[in-house]
């Protein structure tokens, strides 16, 4: 994910949010998004197909982030781009190549992974699958209520006797 400049015309391969800050760019960088990502999303052979319906608009963000847990993670996430232009000629996939990823790089990941995890909770996730787990306990909460509702409203119509 990264900042565009205003000239790039988006098709349907290409997901855009108009006025996305370096908040908005840390969240969706961070483990815990990348974790419910891998998990929801569909793929098309090995690679995988991000969806605006199934994985962004299900995705839950945090509630109730403090001034200082936002500036944790719009700084963690400057220095997420400032280590990418460090290296100018790199592809993506240079750069997210797991055998030779620039280690500030690195760093600046585990940085802004810690900075989101601590805006989610004041526990420490194991991994992905703890954070994934987590999310799906927030969906739980948002969706039940609406499931409820719908119960409700289809027993409406059912008459005793």
């Amino acid at each position: 994910m990264a900042f565009l400049e205003s000239d790039i015309i988006a098709n349907t391969e290409l997901f855009t949010i108009d006025g996305a800050t370096l908040y908005h760019l840390g969240v969706l960088s961070s483990a815990m998004h990348m974790g419910w990502m891998r998990s929801v999303c569909g793929r098309l052979e090995s690679r995988y197909r991000y969806s605006a319906g199934i994985v962004y608009n299900n995705f839950q963000w945090p509630e109730n982030v403090t001034d200082k847990q936002r500036q944790s993670i719009e700084e963690a996430a400057q220095a997420i781009l400032d280590a990418r232009a460090k290296h100018p000629g790199s592809s993506f996939a240079d750069l997210y190549d797991p055998l030779s990823m620039p280690p500030e790089l690195v760093k600046a990941h585990h940085k802004l992974d810690a900075a989101v995890d601590a805006a989610y909770s004041k526990k420490k996730f194991s991994g992905d699958s703890d954070r994934v787990a987590f999310l799906f306990e927030l969906y739980q909460q948002l969706a039940s209520p609406l499931e409820a509702k719908k119960q409700q409203n289809r027993n409406k119509g059912r008459s005793l006797g």
